[in-house]
């Protein structure tokens, strides 16, 4: 079975994070959850961004504040897919410093990169990848993406 890491800098973190994990559970793409910060525990990060493909771990999502270094770091090191959730910060510029720091990589250290505290579609993504190659987990996607289309069929009848 397919696992995704969700890491985050801190735990002030966690209430933005808590979205990408209830989407995975939700479609039964098992969730390991830690903190794991660049700057006050880079040993971990460099361990933990060398180590995770040996751990069964598919995909990772990394979410950050502030000067966001974590997910790109992260990739930096690590062989596997990472998406990268900017978080808006009690010491952020509007959160658009997280945003920019996730989003403007390097060529050869790509982060897929979703929107300021959008933690539920970075979950979606990573289901979304693991996928792509476990039927289970398609099945669930495509039966969610139903249950969408059916919401805004229903509201839209109901403005008739």
């Amino acid at each position: 079975m397919s696992k995704v890491a969700i890491i985050m800098g801190s735990i002030s973190d966690m209430p933005v994070m808590q979205d990408a994990i209830d989407i995975l559970k939700q479609f039964n793409v098992e969730v390991e959850v830690d903190i794991v910060s660049a700057h006050r525990t880079p040993e971990k990060l460099f361990d933990f961004s060398k180590n995770a493909h040996n751990r069964g771990i598919s995909v990772i999502i990394a979410g950050a504040g502030g000067a966001a270094h974590l997910p790109g770091m992260v990739a930096s090191m690590s062989p596997l897919p990472v998406i990268g959730v900017p978080v808006k910060s009690s010491n952020s510029i509007d959160g658009w410093d997280s945003v920019l720091s996730i989003l403007q990589m390097p060529g050869g250290v790509p982060v897929a990169t979703v929107a300021l505290n959008g933690a539920k579609n970075a979950g979606i993504l990573a289901a979304q990848i693991i996928g792509s190659h476990d039927k289970k987990v398609l099945d669930t996607i495509i039966s969610y993406k139903e249950e969408l289309k059916a919401a805004v069929n229903k509201a839209a009848e109901s403005l008739k």
